[in-house]
């Protein structure tokens, strides 16, 4: 690459590497707006925050009386932005990174097979692993074997629960006719489905979480582009923020109602503190480096696998193929998948600019 001369180059002895590496690596591009750049850290904090929030305020406060397709929209929009995000926002510059048409893809051993794609199946497969461990975990924990009844339960549960927090008169049960028979039954149930879609959860907000810190560590030292990223990545950061809120507000906390506010928190504050640190090396660290390349295309590909697994399991599949009561709402069903396809489109369609 010390040898390669750009201004008199012989495509017959210059090779692949040399070119790609040339067009691809660039000097840091900070070019001020200094003042823009903290604003931004301000502003996204608040919007993706209070955007993360709101499907948690819709069913932890009837008092706020939001209307229960108003909450609809938040859920199903979010699933779409989700997987929309896997493919298009992480996935699709992993391999702008590291794939095999890219400076780092086609340097040393990355250019003997194609990592990326592996990176995204060992994320795949580790998260599918992780998952089924904690499921075999918590069943073995509470003595309780998965059957029918049991999974209708567990998925049928959020359901019911929204239905409630959102001010629906509920029918009375066999088991709340005579609590004293099903109560302490009731109780593990619902703490082993607590237990398997937390973990589910957790993992869906750290891959998030892992592409927001990328998002703010370029957004504070990019150049020109600073002006189109900026109100983009506002939409952006909200719109998944919507998302994570939205499955956040399916989980039953109990006694843990500290919990939400706290994960909530550390999502609205994962881009700020990654664009304070981004401003803190604005003069040094260059995110089209070699070495800034690879990173940040190993994190898009874990992160990648991690969505993906998330947001076509544990979201699109449970929520539209696995659940029982969907049959029972099937006025709902179109709307439903609108608002996922929403989602999934205006996700898409931000992927144009960041």
């Amino acid at each position: 690459m010390h040898s390669f001369n750009a201004s008199n180059v012989d495509l017959n002895t210059a090779s692949k590497e040399d070119v790609l590496c040339y067009l691809s690596l660039s000097e840091n591009e900070y070019n001020g707006h200094l003042g823009a750049r903290i604003s931004s850290i301000f502003v996204i904090f608040i919007t993706s925050t209070a955007f993360t929030l709101f499907p948690v305020l819709a069913t932890r406060s009837p008092r706020l009386r939001i209307p229960y397709h108003v909450y609809l929209f938040a859920r199903y929009f979010g699933s779409g932005v989700i997987v929309a995000t896997a493919f298009i926002h992480l996935l699709d510059p992993a391999y702008k990174r590291i794939g095999p048409d890219t400076c780092v893809g086609v340097s040393g051993h990355w250019g003997d097979y194609s990592w990326c794609a592996a990176i995204v199946l060992a994320s795949v497969t580790m998260i599918f692993l992780l998952d089924l461990a904690a499921e075999v975990y918590v069943e073995q924990t509470y003595g309780m074997q998965r059957n029918e009844d049991a999974t209708d339960t567990i998925i049928s549960t959020p359901h019911q629960a929204r239905h409630l927090a959102l001010d629906e008169e509920p029918a009375m049960t066999p088991a709340q006719k005579q609590p004293h028979v099903c109560l302490e039954e009731a109780s593990v149930t619902s703490e082993r489905a607590f237990k398997q879609q937390f973990a589910a959860f957790l993992i869906l907000e750290f891959g998030i979480i892992f592409h927001s810190v990328i998002i703010g560590l370029n957004l504070g030292v990019t150049g020109d582009e600073f002006a189109t990223l900026y109100p983009v990545l506002v939409f952006h950061q909200s719109f998944e923020g919507l998302g994570i809120g939205a499955r956040m507000s399916a989980l039953h906390f109990g006694q843990r109602g500290w919990l939400p506010w706290v994960l909530c928190l550390a999502y609205g504050l994962t881009t700020p503190i990654s664009i304070a640190i981004g401003l803190g090396v604005r003069t040094s660290y260059n995110p089209e480096s070699k070495a800034a390349m690879i990173v940040q295309g190993v994190l898009d590909a874990v992160s990648a696998g991690i969505l993906i697994y998330s947001g076509l399991v544990e979201l699109l599949a449970r929520d539209f193929l696995f659940d029982p009561d969907r049959t029972k709402r099937r006025s709902h069903l179109i709307v439903m998948v609108g608002y996922t396809l929403l989602g999934a489109g205006i996700m898409a369609l931000i992927g144009k600019w960041a």
